[in-house]
């Protein structure tokens, strides 16, 4: 693995910039020399108390809103105000897209200092890079008590990216243990690049329906147990799973997704596209310049998408 290199900071946007960059999102660089290496050679990174407890605060409340059904929006119904905060919470394994609905999600998507340490890591492994990053993700789990976790597998086999700079920032709103169903990676499994295969896991009892990633030596897992406002940063490479919540509380997390802005983003091509040109404009620039700002953003609308149930039951 190349060294890390400390991105460049991005050029001010000026009058006689090229027309293909937009404004210039500048932020904190809130990390060292050896953070970013350890990024680079470990494939993730862990921020103890990045978020402070009224942030905290802050999303659990609108994590009960977006559930509740607060926000204008075709695929969550709306539930009484009146209806436990428990009750409201207690079927939903994961709400897919919250920040396209929510302002206070969306907030978090750009949170300052999250974005800073992105400005940094997402593609250190690539010697020209400026710095700038775009989201095009965001999933809310809840997991409640007794909810199963996801197998083995790598976050870039659903969203590719043209330079392997995929990085997921996993915000703990609790604390993740192991008896919770925290995360568990093979550290430094993001180097080689290679995308393992995947065959159903047969084992609803500790994971979701989501398919199992195979093929490679699990012994070196870790994991990686945090406490509520930490930020866990990993690569899209990376193999990681979380197992069955077996404890009596809740593992609330707010992950959401990232890639280097100079990548095109070739998810889910169109007819009359090729993988080349393919690029989904549903994104947010959270950081330095949008390279390809004149072709403008898609319309994400207003829907989310809900997993309410386990996995080895039925809606």
């Amino acid at each position: 693995m190349s060294p890390a290199t400390t991105p460049k900071a991005p050029a001010k946007a000026s009058p006689d910039a090229s027309p293909a960059e937009g404004p210039c999102i500048t932020v904190p660089k809130i990390l060292n020399h050896e953070q970013v290496q350890g990024f680079v050679d470990d494939g993730f990174l862990v921020l103890p108390e990045l978020m402070t407890t009224a942030e905290l605060d802050e999303l659990k409340k609108d994590t009960v809103d977006v559930a509740r059904g607060k926000y204008p929006c075709e695929t969550l119904k709306s539930l009484p105000e009146s209806m436990p905060e428990k009750e409201v919470l207690q079927n939903i394994l994961c709400i897919h897209q919250p920040h396209y609905i929510s302002p206070v999600m969306d907030k978090y998507v750009k949170h300052e200092k999250i974005c800073g340490a992105l400005s940094q890591i997402t593609a250190a492994h690539l010697p020209f890079w400026d710095g700038s990053v775009k989201c095009m993700q965001s999933m809310l789990f809840i997991k409640p008590p007794t909810f199963q976790g996801q197998a083995w597998h790598q976050d870039e086999i659903y969203i590719p990216t043209r330079d392997r700079s995929l990085i997921g920032a996993w915000i703990a709103i609790d604390d993740a243990t192991i008896e919770n169903g925290c995360l568990w990676v093979v550290p430094g499994s993001h180097r080689n690049g290679y995308l393992y295969p995947q065959k159903p896991h047969e084992n609803p009892e500790e994971f979701d329906s989501s398919q199992e990633s195979y093929g490679f030596d699990d012994s070196q897992e870790v994991p990686v147990e945090v406490k509520a406002g930490s930020v866990v940063f990993f690569n899209g490479h990376l193999l990681h799973r979380s197992r069955k919540n077996r404890s009596n509380i809740y593992r609330r997390v707010l992950v959401n997704h990232y890639m280097n802005a100079w990548s095109k983003l070739p998810w889910t091509p169109k007819a009359d596209e090729t993988v080349a040109n393919a690029d989904r404009r549903t994104i947010e620039l959270v950081a330095g310049v949008d390279p390809y700002a004149w072709k403008g953003t898609e319309d994400h609308g207003n829907n989310v998408y809900l997993r309410r149930c386990q996995a080895n039951t039925t809606d």
